[in-house]
């Protein structure tokens, strides 16, 4: 499998020059709380394959890049917060599309932090949501740049 990806890849990235268009852009909420000493990260599932990610979702209309971020972290995983205005970064991943083919977003991480979490929120019967320490959210999650970002969080 990781062959033919590594063969999409080449064929994607040399397709995505000669169109130029410009990458798709996501936000996304990196929810964090205070656990004693140290903190914790809330990771949610993935609708289609149940990996563990990050809430997020594309652009919304009238709203902030981090205002997205919010809307997508209440309506994926029931949080409420307070969150920051600066990006801590961005990540690569490939969104798998209803045609089959992978299309490479990116996705801008801004943080979060938890005051409360809703029991009834829009998508509580399609992901499930836990809280991990820095180090095992790092590992949780599959992109290298996600992984970094999340290793690097220092509120």
């Amino acid at each position: 499998m990781s062959a033919i990806l590594e063969r999409w890849n080449t064929a994607a990235e040399y397709f995505s020059l000669m169109v130029s268009r410009p990458t798709p852009l996501q936000y996304a909420a990196l929810c964090y709380r205070k656990s004693g000493h140290s903190f914790e990260v809330l990771l949610i599932t993935s609708r289609g394959s149940g990996r563990w990610i990050l809430p997020k979702g594309w652009a919304i209309k009238n709203t902030s890049d981090f205002g997205t971020a919010a809307v997508e972290a209440f309506e994926e995983a029931g949080v409420i917060g307070r969150i920051g205005a600066s990006p801590l970064g961005t990540y690569e991943f490939h969104k798998w599309m209803r045609g089959g083919l992978p299309v490479r977003c990116t996705v801008q991480v801004y943080p979060l932090e938890v005051e409360e979490l809703e029991d009834d929120f829009p998508e509580k019967d399609q992901r499930q949501r836990h809280w991990f320490k820095i180090e095992d959210a790092a590992e949780k999650v599959d992109e290298p740049q996600l992984q970094t970002m999340i290793r690097e969080f220092c509120p």
